[in-house]
């Protein structure tokens, strides 16, 4: 089989066009507050762009609606893989890569074969 210094093949993602509007769900049942932009995806996670404080490792709720022609309006638990603080690299934006911790296998799915057609 592989050796041990192989890497894990990554997803497929897609960066967006228009970026999607990310809310965190608060636990105390009031609406979604915004959170960030998306500016890519893929079936297993997604970078936000924001300045948010929220450190690797911490999860949150958040909520988002997919990319046109996907209908579906998610609400699923992220974990923040890692994050770029402002200015730090700049040219790029700050920001967390966030890795879905239970977004639907059926909703994980669409987005995979959706992220295929735009090849």
């Amino acid at each position: 089989m592989g050796s041990e210094t192989e890497r894990p093949k990554a997803d497929l993602r897609k960066n967006l066009r228009a970026p999607l509007i990310i809310q965190k769900v608060r636990i105390d049942g009031d609406r979604p507050a915004f959170f960030g932009y998306s500016k890519n995806i893929s079936k297993s996670g997604m970078f936000i762009a924001t300045t948010n404080s929220i450190q690797p490792g911490e999860q949150i709720k958040l909520e988002f609606q997919l990319p046109t022609p996907l209908k579906e309006r998610v609400r699923c638990l992220c974990e923040v893989v890692w994050k770029r603080p402002y200015g730090t690299y700049l040219p790029f934006e700050p920001g967390l890569g966030l890795k879905f911790v239970d977004l639907p296998t059926e909703i994980s799915d669409q987005l995979d074969e959706w992220i295929k057609e735009q090849l």
